[in-house]
């Protein structure tokens, strides 16, 4: 049985299923294996709608991450607990000019205030990936008050994204669980479509 949205542990992975027609598939699974979440992204939507699902058959919807505009540079994305009747979670932003060198996104709470960022950890390895090679995996850290409190790293597989995901050092819950994964999927989603 999967968890509910609020009691997602600090350590997944997402995956990105390989061989689908019709848009993305993600799993979001535990280090054991067991389904935490699923989503299906349709192919050619201008504006993004990502529903994320307690299992496969998408009987239950536990998250929604809606784009603000159909097309922005410094896209907005709203996150919203939909299990929960609705409950606006928080939001992600997009720094366009920062990500032209790394990519680099704003992490907001529900009332629009900034709480943290999630940036690429190397703008290094970030110039590299974008001059030389997508096979190059991207790592990115979570940041709340100036201190690391998670880390994404996608591991090194040529056909399929995975990204492993861990929020252990938020020791302190500074980032609501549902917007962390919101944040794994979206990275999987978006920057996973630039590789």
């Amino acid at each position: 049985m999967p968890l509910p949205a609020t009691t997602f542990p600090s350590t997944y992975i997402v995956r990105r299923k390989v061989l689908t027609l019709l848009g993305a598939q993600f799993h979001v699974r535990t280090a054991d294996d067991k389904l935490l979440a699923f989503t299906q992204l349709k192919a050619f939507k201008l504006k993004e709608d990502i529903r994320i699902y307690a299992d496969e058959a998408k009987k239950k919807e536990l998250i929604s991450i809606q784009a603000r505009q159909i097309i922005d540079f410094s896209a907005s994305y709203d996150v919203t607990d939909t299990a929960a009747g609705g409950v606006k979670v928080g939001a992600l932003r997009r720094k366009g000019m920062k990500s032209i060198l790394r990519d680099e996104w704003v992490l907001l709470d529900e009332f629009e205030k900034e709480i943290g960022i999630v940036q690429e950890d190397s703008t290094f390895v970030a110039l590299l990936r974008r001059l030389l090679s997508n096979l190059i995996p991207q790592s990115f850290h979570l940041k709340v008050g100036g201190q690391i409190v998670g880390r994404i790293h996608q591991n090194f597989n040529p056909f399929v994204l995975r990204l492993t995901v861990d929020l252990g050092e938020d020791r302190q819950k500074k980032i609501d669980p549902r917007l962390g994964m919101a944040t794994a999927i979206l990275l999987a989603a978006i920057e996973g479509r630039q590789g």
